[in-house]
This record gives C-alpha cells, sequence and structure tokens, in this order.
C-alpha cells in the first residue's frame, strides 16, 4: 500500500465527523444513515452465517445501498469490503478522495493513483481482515469487477478460499422499506412530470430531440436527478431497436411514437411507457392499445404476496390473447424488478429479474416492478409498488389511447 495514500486517508478520516454536517451533503445521505447501519448489520449476520470473513462488492447499487455513496466516480473501479467485524474499507482512485470523505465518514478509504494496480490496493487490505484460509465473498460476475483485476486479487492472495456470493443482498434489495418506497414515490412523479411534458412536446414535424428536450428538461425542474439509463424515444418502425438512441429525426404524421422513460430520486427509479401517435391512428393502433391496457390491468391485479413471477406472466398472456384482436406475438416478460439504478442502468445492474413465462420467483410486499404490456407495436408501462393485499401503480401519466396533433 501506498505509504503517502494511506497517511491522506487517515487525514481525510479524523475529519470525517466535521465534513457530514457540512452543507451540499445529500440529505437522502442525512436521512437514511440509521437504516443503513442497519443493513450493514443484517449483512454481517448473514455472513457470520456463511463463514464469510470479509465481503467485496463491486456494483454502484450495493456499494450505494450499505454506504450512501452517490457520484458518477464509479466508471473507475471502486470495491467496498466489509469485514465481519470492524471498519468498512472503500477502494477507489485517489482523486475521489474528497467526495468520499464527505460523504462516507464512517468507512477508511484506501486510494490507488492513476496508472497503479488497483488489485494491489484491495490486496492489502484483505491481507490485513483475511487470515490464512479464510474465505472471502466477491461479486463475481458484477459488471463493474474486471475479471483481470479479480483474477490479480487472486494471485496477490492465493492463501485466501475467494466465493462467489452474487445473490448475498438481491433478496434484502428486492424488498423495499418505507423511506425507499418514499424515494420511489417521489420518483413516479417526476416520471410523471417528464413524460407529460414529453408528449406535450410530441406533434408532426418536431425532431426526437425536441421531445427528448422536453423530457430532460422537466425531468430535472420536478426535482429528479440523471437517471441510470437515458430515455428511450423512438418512432415504432425502430420500435423492435430496443435500446437505440434518439436521434434528430422529424415526427412523421400518421405514425406513431414510444417513450420510456425515469425519474430518479436518490437513485431510486420509478420507469413508465407510452406509445402515443402523430396526427392519426395507423391501422390496428386502437386495437392493440385495447389488448396492453387490459394485459397491464391483468398484470397489476395478478401481482400480490405469494404469488410467482411466473403465475403473473400468466395472467398477462391470458389477458392479451384474451381479447377480441387476432393472436398477438407475445412478449419475452412483462416487467421486471427496479429499484437503486447508476448508469447504465436503472434495473440494478446487469442482470434483469423479470417476469417471465415459468419465473419461479415469489413476489413480496415492498417490491417494486416496472410493469410493461407490449402488444403489436403498442407499449403502455408504469412502476407498481406491491402491498401487503395487491399492487398499486405509482405512475399515474394517462393511459388513454392519445394522438397529438
Amino acid at each position: 500500500m501506498n505509504l503517502a495514500a494511506s497517511t491522506q486517508d487517515d487525514e481525510a478520516h479524523a475529519i470525517a465527523p466535521d465534513v457530514r454536517h457540512r452543507p451540499g451533503v445529500p440529505d437522502a445521505w442525512h436521512s437514511t444513515t440509521p437504516e443503513r447501519a442497519a443493513r450493514l448489520a443484517a449483512l454481517r449476520a448473514r455472513m457470520a452465517d456463511a463463514d464469510l470473513a470479509v465481503v467485496a462488492l463491486a456494483s454502484p447499487e450495493r456499494i450505494y445501498y450499505l454506504t450512501g455513496l452517490d457520484h458518477l466516480g464509479y466508471f473507475a473501479f471502486t470495491l467496498l469490503l466489509v469485514p465481519v467485524d470492524g471498519e468498512p474499507v472503500i477502494v477507489t482512485r485517489a482523486m475521489e478522495r474528497p467526495t468520499i470523505a464527505a460523504q462516507l465518514p464512517h468507512c477508511r478509504h484506501v486510494t490507488f493513483a492513476d496508472g497503479d494496480d488497483p488489485a494491489m490496493a484491495v490486496s492489502a487490505v484483505l491481507d490485513e481482515f483475511a487470515a490464512d484460509g479464510a474465505t472471502v465473498g466477491v461479486e463475481a460476475s458484477a459488471l463493474f469487477f474486471p475479471p483481470a483485476i479479480l483474477a490479480r486479487i487472486r494471485a496477490a492472495t492465493p492463501w485466501l478460499r475467494l466465493r462467489d456470493t452474487d445473490a448475498l443482498l438481491s433478496d434484502a434489495m428486492a424488498v423495499k422499506s418505507a423511506e425507499e418506497i418514499t424515494l420511489t414515490r417521489r420518483a413516479a412523479g417526476v416520471s410523471d412530470a417528464a413524460m407529460t411534458a414529453g408528449i406535450a412536446a410530441a406533434r408532426p414535424g418536431a425532431g426526437e430531440h425536441d421531445v427528448a428536450a422536453a423530457v430532460h428538461h422537466a425531468m430535472y425542474t420536478a426535482g429528479g436527478q440523471q437517471p441510470g439509463f437515458a430515455p428511450l424515444i423512438r418512432p415504432l418502425s425502430l420500435l423492435d431497436q430496443e435500446h437505440v438512441s434518439w436521434q434528430q429525426r422529424p415526427l412523421v404524421a400518421g405514425t406513431g411514437l414510444f417513450l420510456e422513460l425515469s425519474g430518479c430520486v436518490a437513485r431510486y427509479h420509478a420507469p413508465l411507457s407510452r406509445t402515443i401517435y402523430l396526427g392519426s391512428l395507423p391501422d390496428g393502433a386502437a386495437e392493440a392499445h385495447a389488448a396492453a391496457l387490459a394485459g397491464l390491468h391483468a398484470a397489476r391485479d395478478a401481482l400480490r404476496p405469494g404469488v410467482t413471477t411466473g403465475q403473473v406472466y400468466a395472467r398477462w398472456q391470458h389477458a392479451v390473447a384474451g381479447s377480441d384482436s387476432p393472436a398477438w406475438p407475445l412478449r419475452h416478460h412483462c416487467g421486471y424488478l427496479v429499484g437503486i439504478g447508476f448508469p447504465p442502468s436503472w434495473v440494478g445492474g446487469g442482470e434483469v429479474l423479470g417476469i417471465r413465462s415459468g419465473g419461479e420467483t415469489p413476489i413480496a410486499a415492498g417490491m417494486t416492478f416496472h410493469l410493461m404490456s407490449w402488444v403489436a407495436g403498442h407499449v403502455v408501462s408504469d412502476t407498481a409498488l406491491v402491498t401487503p393485499h395487491g399492487a398499486e401503480l405509482l405512475t399515474s401519466t394517462p393511459r388513454d389511447l392519445t394522438v397529438v396533433t
């Protein structure tokens, strides 16, 4: 470990109690500190049960869940090391020192300089925390944990047993607390404001970029922050290009436009999507809208504690196929779990926990899903909160068949 860096880290840690009261520290951090302490205690209890000396977490969403670190520096290697006892350690690029001092006063900060190997900084901490033969839990398949760095950590600490523990926090993070639900509701309000502005800006002759500008302006003036995923705005002719970026394409009368977006408050997301038509309705649009809306309502009604994701999908499928319309091509899922998100995702990482055919994931109160009903080119979706007695749609932009002129 670099001794100069270590000394600077100790100094930053020493001033942290004062830093945490300075203006500019996010309100969300102040309000959730006790909750995050409880999350850390719960993780350590699970670690003790699994005989883990340390857990190494690289996902921004999981680091944020436990610490509250909210910045855009995750593009550089960042690792949270949680020992079963003692102070957590955050390993980051050296230039993030002021941010860590301000936001994470409860963590020891170890840095690596540009050009240095972060694996060596991590290995030094593991050498300190884990005795010969101890087991370390690692997010081995995390999007933000490069395999090359993990391989060098393994090579530098051959006396440790590394175990894949990607699922260690999954169940806890899937069920939102009362405070997390409050933040998600606020995000839903931002989503509705942004969607309303986007629909108002859409008209024949305008461009996709005009709609995007209106969406972004509304999103931030309504109290949101940059979401984990940029708004998706594209004509229905490109609907199958799932994540294509908006362009300066003109909106053409007689065609449809797809808008999907999410507000973000304290990193919590509440996505929704709407399909609108420009000037007039294309053939089949009304029937597709009716089927999609029936599917959304069926999925919402089925989403309740005790059922499985596969049962929800089956209800959605039946509602769509049971309309008076022709048989529709069926989407591979009708929704997915959402919550904390950092770029480039609002689903909490690279893996999507979807509501799919045959899915066996049990539904629990406190989960939030992006419920999607996608039928023959018409899409309607909302964020749904699972309550003890059913599901509540948190986003409320009108779901009527919409034609703009």
